[in-house]
């Protein structure tokens, strides 16, 4: 019954923003089709038929901003669901007495999961502002709500893991508040929020690749979570080189080809810290989406959430076997 719930959240997370983008264009489009021309609209003014009229001005949908509050706490309630039945689901072998457990982890999947806590983050608060954008709420605001919904979705999982029970044998608890994994959450936000005062730094984009591990394949994974189906991650930045290269070399490079370092790990399975790890590194070619020849609110949020995505290029692996030049890498 709770199998893959959480990916259905994430799912049904991206299709609410996405059809509060599609309303918002549509709004749009109806409230400046009621004038005949820009001319028409300078003579109303003019002659103060009209008040003064901002074309950056939208008031508030509050439709959609309802709908965005409404689904926001939807998906925490179905989240606490979810960790309840899987993660936090009482077991005879542990006792809980209230206790709050912080657990170390720096070394738990050599670090993947630490970076994808951060990219996690990241998306979050993309699809949560791009909401609030929809709804009309201007963008420094909507960025902002964004990260703090997108940092206390993490965030509240990460307190409740604290409250985990310990072992009745050995008083070890089954889990605990990371703080490393808190830190990769405040990373992945303040990354966010940074992209909307710094443009440079959208040069530089998160990206993630998934394929189901053998594990996954195999129905060997307990709750079929693709977040937590390391094996089969690899997370990556990719890099803008139209943006970042000299004037002399980048009048040569296509405006939609961009170039990413990916890193992946192998051989976690349960105990996700042992020396059997196998990490990988890749550089390879990415694709631009922004670069895509569709414009407007809608298009702009498709463009943009794919740019959280690596796509399947040509690219080269280093990993402890050596150099390997792939034709697809994801």
């Amino acid at each position: 019954m709770i199998k893959s719930r959480i990916n259905i959240i994430v799912i049904l997370f991206s299709i609410v923003t996405l059809t509060a983008n599609m309303f918002a264009q549509s709004d749009s489009s109806k409230y400046f089709s009621q004038f005949k021309s820009l001319s028409h609209l300078r003579e109303l003014q003019y002659k103060q038929e009209i008040s003064y009229v901002n074309p950056l001005h939208k008031d508030i949908n509050y439709p959609i901003l309802g709908t965005v509050g409404i689904s926001y706490a939807f998906i925490i309630y179905e989240i606490n669901n979810y960790y309840q039945n899987t993660w936090w689901k009482e077991d005879s072998n542990y006792y809980y007495d209230g206790s709050f457990h912080v657990v170390h982890d720096n070394d738990y999947a050599l670090g993947l999961d630490k970076i994808g806590h951060t990219f996690g983050t990241a998306v979050i608060s993309h699809f949560i502002s791009s909401g609030f954008q929809a709804a009309n709420v201007n963008q420094e605001f909507a960025t902002w709500l964004g990260a703090f919904g997108g940092l206390s979705m993490q965030l509240y999982v990460e307190i409740q893991d604290g409250y985990a029970p310990a072992d009745i044998i050995t008083g070890k608890p089954k889990w605990g508040f990371s703080p490393e994994d808190a830190i990769s959450d405040f990373i992945g936000a303040g990354y966010f929020v940074a992209k909307y005062y710094y443009p440079y730094l959208n040069n530089f984009q998160l990206r993630v690749s998934y394929y189901p591990s053998e594990a996954m394949l195999n129905g060997e994974k307990p709750d079929n979570n693709i977040s937590d189906d390391y094996d089969g991650q690899k997370m990556w930045i990719a890099f803008r080189m139209k943006n970042l290269l000299p004037n002399n070399l980048a009048k040569h490079w296509p405006s939609f080809l961009m170039l990413s370092a990916g890193y992946g790990v192998t051989g976690i399975g349960d105990n996700s810290t042992d020396a059997g790890l196998q990490p990988s590194y890749y550089l390879a070619f990415d694709i631009d989406a922004e670069e895509i020849p569709l414009h407007g609110e809608f298009w702009s949020f498709i463009k943009n959430t794919l740019n959280y995505i690596h796509f399947p290029m040509p690219g080269v692996k280093f990993s402890k076997n050596g150099v390997q030049f792939m034709l697809i890498v994801y």
